[in-house]
Parts: C-alpha cells; structure tokens; sequence
C-alpha cells in the first residue's frame, strides 16, 4: 500500500501537475523508466558502477559510545563513506545511466547542501556529459567547499536569486531550464520530489541502502528488521533508501526528524508536516508550507539540505497513514547531537544527518532496542557551520 499506482499516486499524493511544454519529457520517462532500469544490463552497469565507484556496500556500524550514552544498540548506516561523502551518488549514478539510454545529451540539476549537486557533477563527468547545476545564492555562500568540488568537476553552477535563495527557487529554476530546453536534456532531481515518475525512480536507487541494510543486520544481530530506523527529511531520499525494503514490516518503526529551525512557531522552519497542508509543489501533490491564499511560505533551516517547504509526495502518504512518525527538530538540537556524535565516534555528521541523531535526546528507547540510523552525509562540508555556532547560546 505504500508503493506507486499506476497513476503516481501515494494514497492522495503525488501524480505529474507540469506545464504542457514538459509533457513529452515526463510521459517518455513514465514509458520507459520501468523497461530500462529493471533490464539486466542496467541492472549490470548500475551495480559495478555501486561497487566499483561509489564503494558499496557502505558499512552499518555499531556505535558502541553513542549505545551506551543512550542506553540502547545504535547502528549508523555509513552513506557517509559513499564517494562524494553522501547517498546522492547512489541516485545520480542511475539516473545518468538512464538519461543515456533514453539518448539525452545534457544533465541538469538542482541542490541545497550541495551533495547532489556534487553528485551529478561526479556522474556527469565519469559518462562525458555537459552539466549546469542550479543553487541558491544564500546556499552557494554557506556551502561554498561544495561549489568548488563541482566547478572543479567541470560544472557549471548557475545562482539562484530569486525568493529566499535557497533549495526551493534552485529547483523552480531547474524545471525552467528544462522548459526550455525539453529535447535534449534531462533532469536528475536529487529527492524523492518532482512530477511521476521521479520519486518512484529516486526511491528505486536509494533502495540499495535498505537492502544491504537488511543482510548487515542479519550479520550482526540475527534478524534482518531492527525496532527503529530513523532518518532526515527534507525531500526524502535518504529516508526512503532506509525506509524502502521495511514499509511493509509494520514491525519495523520508522521515525522521520525534520528541520524545526529556530522552533515550530517562530516563523524559521522547515516542519512541513507540522506547519503545512496539501498542495502542489514543483510537479506534484504534497505537503508544504504555504499560505491561506496557497502562496509558498520561505522556510528555513540551519542545514541546506533541509531547507525546502515540502516533502515528498511518498513521506506525505507515510504521514497522513500514520506508517511513520515524523519528528521536528530545532538547529540547536541538531547541532549538539552533531558535536556529541563527533565527539564519542570520532565520525562528524553533516548537519542533516545530525537533526536524524538529535531524535535519539527525544525519545526513550529500551536497552534492547535495535535503532539505526541513515548518517545520509559526512560534515566536511558543514564545518564552517559547527565552527561559527554558538553552542553557549
């Protein structure tokens, strides 16, 4: 109950709501996606490139001072380790492979933290390919070692000037881009958002994460589902690479942190499903910030990754079901937890990762509570951010 229809649809959420112009674009990746990506020399190609190239498997580690500080069993997903530093590779890889199979000449993108926007950079240049990356004016000054990395690439990154210069009005820029240029292009969108078929398609690749998740558990604790997984969202990707192979467990509880920025009701957040209500967002139907009247409220968040109105459609249907339990988290709970996790790990989290290990100072877990946790990225990229914070405030 918790995958696609055949309309696009999770529950009452999701579906394609684009302008005419990108039509023949959308429909041909409805009509192919399925038929490429499930054949077995994309499947053959995709997994050597995982292996080989990005370095999968990525561990699942048993933090044993986080285990004992909190008094339960914590295991972090390591997508960290990925090449790159984060899940992103695993979504862009994919989708590259596709957009050549499809004939596509030219990737764009959009990002927030930076992460995908390296991603695609990476992929673009393993496979030869021009790519222009759209990013918020306030994100490319706050994540400016990612910005290099994807000139450095070979990409070009366009700023964002418009709105509140962040994740959202790179993604409104991308899609006119994409308008505007329909035939020979293709978007690789970074989350599990968009019009159908792109969460379906982005959830499919994360999907690798759940599964190497279930045989690592196997390993290590003797059964495939722990009692926790716990991710954070600002689209969703991570968390739905996490959450993929266990939406059907019902044994299998899923906790969701979102970004609560300086506090639910200070007017800085980015708690969709706390502070917003059905709409359409960037192609598709879902929760999001918005006013009466259905104008899209600026959110905010100390991380760039989570600094985005909505969720994806996917998240939207696991919320309004009750199949996840979705968490807000403030910057200065997600900051400690980031420091605590340096601290007694020796792993510095990036700043998104950190508001999913900021769940563990909310809730009581039993000492015999297996809890995972998807550390989506490492913090090199957010050091400046620890570094300037007043953790004294």
């Amino acid at each position: 109950m918790y995958q696609v229809d055949e309309k696009g649809f999770y529950g009452q959420f999701g579906g394609a709501y684009i302008p005419e112009m990108l039509y023949p674009n959308v429909e041909e990746l409805r009509q192919q996606y399925l038929k490429i990506i499930e054949s077995e020399s994309f499947k053959q190609e995709f997994d050597l490139l995982l292996k080989d190239y990005v370095g999968r498997p990525s561990p699942l580690y048993f933090a044993s001072r986080l285990s004992h500080h909190y008094q339960t069993q914590i295991y972090l997903k390591r997508e960290d380790l990925n090449h790159t530093g984060a899940h992103k590779i695993n979504n862009t890889l994919g989708q590259i492979i596709l957009a050549k199979r499809l004939g596509k000449k030219r990737i764009i993108a959009e990002t927030g933290a930076g992460q995908h926007g390296v991603a695609t950079a990476t992929a673009c240049a393993l496979m030869g390919m021009p790519c222009i990356v759209y990013m918020g004016a306030v994100d490319i000054d706050r994540q400016k070692p990612n910005v290099e990395r994807m000139r450095l690439l070979g990409a070009e990154v366009v700023p964002a000037t418009s709105g509140s210069q962040t994740l959202k009005d790179a993604t409104n820029e991308a899609m006119r881009h994409w308008i505007n240029n329909p035939e020979d292009t293709h978007y690789i969108i970074g989350s599990v958002v968009g019009p159908h078929p792109f969460p379906d398609m982005v959830a499919r690749f994360q999907s690798v994460i759940s599964l190497e998740m279930k045989q690592q558990l196997l390993e290590k604790t003797g059964s495939e589902d722990p009692n926790y997984i716990i991710a954070c969202v600002g689209g969703g990707s991570n968390a739905m690479g996490a959450f993929y192979h266990y939406l059907d467990r019902p044994q299998v509880n899923l906790i969701v942190a979102e970004a609560a920025g300086l506090g639910l009701k200070s007017g800085e957040s980015a708690a969709t499903t706390h502070l917003g209500k059905p709409g359409i967002l960037h192609g598709s139907k879902t929760i999001l910030m918005q006013t009466n009247d259905g104008q899209v409220v600026e959110p905010y968040s100390i991380s760039a990754g989570l600094d985005y109105p909505g969720i994806g459609p996917v998240h939207a249907h696991l919320f309004e079901t009750a199949r996840a339990d979705f968490n807000y988290i403030t910057d200065k709970e997600a900051m400690i937890a980031g420091r605590l996790c340096s601290q007694l790990e020796g792993i510095i989290p990036a700043v998104e990762s950190a508001h999913a290990l900021a769940v563990l100072d909310q809730r009581k877990f039993e000492s015999s509570d297996v809890v995972v946790i998807n550390l989506s990225g490492r913090g090199d990229k957010d050091m400046r951010t620890y570094m300037n914070y007043n953790f004294d405030d």
